[in-house]
């Protein structure tokens, strides 16, 4: 039997955007006296949200992060997201085909804000594929690792989640869709600057992929019964 329902992470797996949000973040971490490399940034933040740490932040900077400065990071965000921003290789026609393998039973479950995930969507054509199911972890009781967004996803679908497939890019989103009881592919293409498939593997992914457009296939070919690692 096919899985019944599919969930899909939003940055790195969606959308090319981790370079350019934490191009951001490392410029405003610079002006606060914290020099970091993008790489370097990407390995502390990547699949974590600037709110949950802030206590990192304010240890490295010496200075509180407030509500005004999250605004204005979030403003900055947005403003190189919607200059910048590209799809991940391949994503339209892998997303196209599992939405119709699954009869359109698939949602956008990400740990950033909703305002952010729906820019990104709209502005790269995908919104038609998850509009009215996209979930942010700035909407439940925890975000990632936590599995809360992951579960919520399911529940809106009607699906247990133990026969969902989840499709992750990082140690901390995989960690969520393991917690979820889902069945995690863990896309780690050979570009990634921020974490290898070692990682994501010892995080508990079931399968690892470095082309999205293996997606629908590797989907298609594994079941909720027939589970082995690659």
């Amino acid at each position: 039997m096919k899985f019944d329902a599919v969930l899909f992470d939003c940055d790195g797996v969606l959308v090319d955007s981790e370079p350019i949000t934490n191009g951001v973040l490392r410029d405003m971490l610079q002006e606060r006296g914290w020099s970091l490399t993008v790489a370097e940034c990407m390995s502390l933040f990547v699949g974590k949200t600037v709110r949950d740490e802030a206590a990192l932040i304010e240890q490295r900077t010496g200075t509180a992060v407030t509500e005004d400065w999250l605004t204005s990071f979030r403003e900055r965000r947005n403003e190189a997201l919607e200059e910048r921003l590209t799809a991940i290789t391949d994503i339209h026609d892998a997303v196209h085909r599992v939405h119709a393998h699954h009869g359109g039973r698939i949602a956008c479950a990400s740990g950033a804000d909703r305002f952010k995930v729906e820019l990104m969507l709209r502005k790269l054509e995908l919104m038609s594929y998850f509009d009215g199911r996209i979930f942010s972890g700035y909407e439940t009781p925890r975000s990632k690792p936590f599995p809360d967004v992951y579960l919520a996803a399911a529940a809106a679908l009607g699906a247990d989640p133990r026969r969902c497939a989840v499709v992750e890019d990082t140690v901390v989103g995989v960690t969520a869709g393991v917690a979820a009881g889902a069945t995690v592919f863990a896309y780690s293409p050979p570009t990634s600057a921020h974490v290898n498939a070692a990682s994501l593997r010892e995080a508990g992914a079931h399968h690892i992929f470095t082309r999205m457009a293996d997606l629908p296939d590797l989907l298609s070919l594994q079941t909720v019964t027939q589970l082995t690692f690659t």
